[in-house]
């Protein structure tokens, strides 16, 4: 059964890793033109496909990881240095920068109405860092009601991102340049020492330590 403190582990990775605030200035980006009533469709078609998304790996992918042979105590380093390394572009204003080339890139190849699909839902909002930290969580939480709980946690993070990305021209003029700066690399830090432990984890687990 999964404890409170493995649900606010979920919950503090999930919500890291995704980056609400980090996402509203991309999705500006990507629906410069668009009116309000637009822009809330975009937002609401694109949290909830990657919601499936997640929700998908966090049922089926500690089995699909079982049909390559990989062992769960691999991904989770695997799945840590990724983190790790994502963490770093946070800290070091990479991970931004990536989004933002993402996105312009995006207009210019599909029609306006796919953008909440490509690239608002994958890989902006479920990309490589968050389906690695769904699949290393729910590998964590293997009864039934534990990973409805865990769908339930990302599910809820997903309402916050959807939130995030209604207010997100009133909380990019709020944050400015220098808030969005220090609060994405206040929780890059947090995603660096939550990374470390799934690699320590790992090492525990793939050498029966």
């Amino acid at each position: 059964m999964a404890t409170p403190d493995m649900l606010v582990n979920a919950l503090t990775t999930m919500l890291v890793t995704l980056d609400p605030p980090g996402l509203a200035p991309v999705f500006l980006g990507l629906t410069v033109g668009m009116t309000a009533l637009q822009r809330r469709q975009v937002a609401f078609r694109g949290s909830l496909i990657a919601f499936g998304i997640l929700a998908v790996f966090a049922l089926f992918g500690s089995s699909v990881l079982g049909l390559l042979g990989i062992s769960i105590g691999a991904f989770r380093i695997a799945g840590g240095l990724l983190l790790f390394w994502i963490s770093f572009e946070m800290v070091f204003e990479k991970r931004q920068e990536r989004k933002e080339k993402t996105s312009q890139a995006a207009i210019t190849i599909d029609h306006i109405h796919n953008i909440a699909v490509f690239p608002l839902a994958l890989p902006l909002i479920a990309g490589p860092g968050a389906i690695s930290a769904t699949v290393l969580l729910s590998g964590t939480l293997p009864g039934v009601l534990d990973r409805a709980l865990f769908i339930g946690v990302i599910g809820l993070i997903m309402l916050l991102v959807y939130a995030t990305l209604l207010v997100a021209e009133r909380l990019d003029r709020f944050l400015g340049v220098t808030g969005r700066a220090i609060l994405t690399r206040l929780l890059g830090v947090i995603l660096a020492a939550l990374s470390v432990q799934f690699v320590v984890d790992g090492v525990r687990s793939a050498f029966n330590l």
